[in-house]
């Protein structure tokens, strides 16, 4: 019995197999277009990636722009089909093979006139790397997200700022840098909140210091210097408790854990200690209501929001590189008008 289960299972999948012969298909055409594109002259091969540009067909200009590259190398057009390959990998939302490509210019090219381009894009795509399709039409807190690939791109975006302050790019990742200072900021209140609830009240106020030293000038200051006095407080350090209120009253006194005399409203350390007590005794699943959490988002974020934010993600120069150049222009990689 249990060997005739067997031989029925096995017989379905391989008949499962068959019934998907789109896979084979696929990998035998994209081999196909490759050995077609390596087969190509110089001169058709750049008619079919010019092509393949206006017609916004991103895969089939990939395989063409990595089959001109293998075949020359060395050619005048070398590096113009490189930054043509960084451009197309970000268009089609492969942000993993433009950052790869990006770096690789970079590292080949680190004097050719449109680097600061290629910092530019790899900037781009770690900050959309956390990013889905609907990020922007859908409730997605990106702060809560891991902050990893945000810390990447600020530090891009940073040497390219940098090393070429006069960039036509240098205007757009000083915005961008500003968006995500403020989630790299706001993540740390998230993990400071995090921290008030598993008891760890030293560890909160790390996080608030952090904050309130490295972050200054963004929204999530006020909220540092609250968790840097509830967690004092909690911690029986009453004298930097004060100094950090006393920060919050000057700078921020409509924050919302001051009352309407000025004063901090501190959660008791008793309270706080036993709900960490049952968090730490549930292993965790058991999380108390009322732990110390700050989020003033709504309140001190409207610096942020008086700030241009970027609105599309591929900016008006990429756009350029594709929409308004000329046919000379993209036949020729952009060396001629």
């Amino acid at each position: 019995m249990r060997f005739s289960a067997i031989i029925l299972i096995s017989s379905l999948l391989i008949s499962a197999c068959s019934w998907m012969p789109f896979v084979d298909s696929d990998e035998t055409a994209a081999k196909k277009a490759e050995e077609e594109a390596l087969s190509l002259s110089k001169d058709k091969l750049l008619a079919k990636i010019r092509h393949n540009l206006d017609a916004r067909n991103w895969s089939d200009a990939i395989t063409n722009l990595n089959a001109f590259e293998a075949q020359y190398p060395f050619g005048n057009y070398a590096d113009q089909a490189q930054l043509e390959l960084i451009y197309v990998y970000h268009e089609s939302v492969d942000h993993e093979a433009a950052i790869a490509a990006a770096e690789r210019f970079i590292r080949l090219h680190p004097r050719h006139p449109s680097v600061d381009y290629a910092y530019y894009i790899k900037g781009l795509s770690q900050t959309l790397q956390n990013k889905g399709l609907f990020t922007d039409r859908s409730p997605v807190d990106l702060s809560k997200r891991d902050p990893g690939r945000a810390r990447e791109a600020f530090t891009t975006f940073s040497e390219l700022i940098s090393l070429y302050p006069d960039s036509p790019f240098a205007g757009d990742a000083r915005k961008r840098m500003l968006d995500l200072r403020n989630q790299l900021a706001r993540h740390e209140i998230h993990v400071a909140n995090y921290y008030f609830k598993r008891g760890a009240h030293l560890a909160a106020a790390n996080r608030g210091r952090y904050v309130v030293e490295n972050f200054q000038q963004t929204p999530a200051v006020p909220d540092g210097l609250a968790v840097m006095a509830q967690a004092y407080y909690l911690l029986g350090l009453h004298d930097l408790a004060a100094q950090a209120e006393q920060t919050l009253v000057a700078n921020y006194p409509q924050h919302p854990a001051l009352d309407k005399q000025g004063k901090f409203q501190y959660k008791e350390a008793a309270t706080a200690n036993e709900s960490a007590w049952l968090s730490r005794l549930s292993f965790g699943y058991y999380v108390p209501e009322d732990s110390p959490s700050f989020n003033t988002r709504k309140l001190f974020n409207q610096a942020s929001q008086d700030t241009p934010r970027p609105q599309r993600e591929a900016t008006e120069a990429a756009a350029t590189t594709t929409e308004q150049r000329s046919w000379l222009n993209r036949l020729t990689f952009g060396l001629l008008d």
